[in-house]
């Protein structure tokens, strides 16, 4: 079938080559004009100036996903819809607010345009293996997408029957690799919690591997003063612990084994210090929103929360506080702050 794509980046064009792949049209558009052309070049699809003359070269009733950045998408979208027409498929593929993917449905059924949203996850492997679809919005939108969804989702192949499902000729929903969550934003809600899960996920392996790193500090010649805790035991941390084997072992029959595991024990071969990253880690949006989801709906969420709070860390946003933290061990019992190593 026809789709339109808005949005050339790593995620916006991956999709597009799976789609052409499996014999869709496409119809793509980016404010980079190299990026089009890269696109058109390497799968066949029909370029486009902008949105208006993308909308104008397909057949309607058109669909056609935005994949941008979350921070633009709302006027994207709103700028697009301006070129539509009733009965037309207008898709947010992008980690959106579940509240504003619902809000401009509401808007835009006003013209009866339908909108669709679709948390997308597979990142930049999702070419090969495909994407993960979380979707929300009316049956007969996303009835009608359908044939995009099964080929740009993974397939039943991806993964092993769950034993309960197994003895069945009839595929349970999300089974092939999509699944119609509800109405509007169900799917960018669902897609927000998956990420939230990511971060707690990540968080744990990272603090984990963090461990193993300094199982070895009982070995090392440490000095005593009055500022620093001494570590009792010393003989009990003489473990010199090979990082990357681990990651590697625990692939192999672990409970924790998984895809992100698979992805971290390469990056560990390739630089078992990691010294290529500075250990700062941005976040999209989404952990912040399920923790607050987590605390309107009265939800403990004591992983995802602090798994948040550890990328702000990351990035020197409590380095205000350390230092508060310093004055006061200083003024109230003369503690002078140690230098970093």
């Amino acid at each position: 079938m026809e789709l339109g794509m808005v949005g050339l980046g790593r995620m916006g064009s991956n999709l597009v080559k799976r789609l052409t792949d499996g014999g869709h049209q496409c119809f793509v558009t980016d404010i980079n004009a190299d990026a089009v052309q890269n696109v058109v070049d390497e799968t066949g699809a029909t370029g486009a100036a902008d949105a208006a003359a993308l909308a104008a070269a397909m057949t309607a009733p058109r669909a056609i996903w935005v994949m941008v950045p979350a921070a633009v998408v709302g006027p994207v979208m709103d700028s697009l819809v301006e070129h539509l027409e009733p009965g037309d498929v207008v898709i947010d593929g992008g980690n959106s607010f579940h509240a504003d993917a619902l809000a401009r449905a509401a808007v835009y059924a006003e013209r009866d345009i339908h909108h669709v949203d679709i948390g997308t996850s597979g990142g930049v492997h999702g070419l090969k293996r495909g994407f993960c679809l979380m979707v929300g919005g009316a049956p007969e939108a996303v009835n009608r997408l359908a044939p995009v969804l099964d080929t740009l989702a993974p397939g039943i192949e991806a993964a092993p029957r769950t034993p309960a499902h197994a003895g069945s000729d009839h595929l349970a929903p999300g089974e092939v690799g999509w699944l119609h969550c509800g109405g509007p934003g169900s799917g960018h809600f669902v897609k927000m919690v998956h990420n939230g899960i990511e971060y707690g996920m990540m968080a744990a392996f990272a603090e984990g591997f963090s461990v193993l790193n300094e199982a070895n500090l009982g070995a090392e010649e440490r000095e005593a003063d009055a500022e620093t805790a001494p570590l009792r035991n010393p003989e009990m941390y003489r473990y010199d612990i090979n990082v990357p084997a681990v990651a590697e072992v625990w692939r192999r029959g672990s409970v924790v084994g998984s895809w992100l595991l698979d992805l971290t024990a390469d990056e560990m071969a390739d630089d078992p210090e990691l010294s290529a990253y500075a250990g700062r880690v941005s976040d999209s949006g989404a952990g912040r929103w399920t923790v607050k989801t987590a605390i309107d709906l009265g939800i403990p969420a004591n992983v995802l929360s602090a798994a948040v709070y550890q990328r702000f860390s990351s990035r020197g946003r409590g380095d205000y506080g350390n230092r508060a933290l310093s004055a006061m061990r200083n003024a109230f019992g003369g503690h002078r702050e140690k230098p970093a190593k």
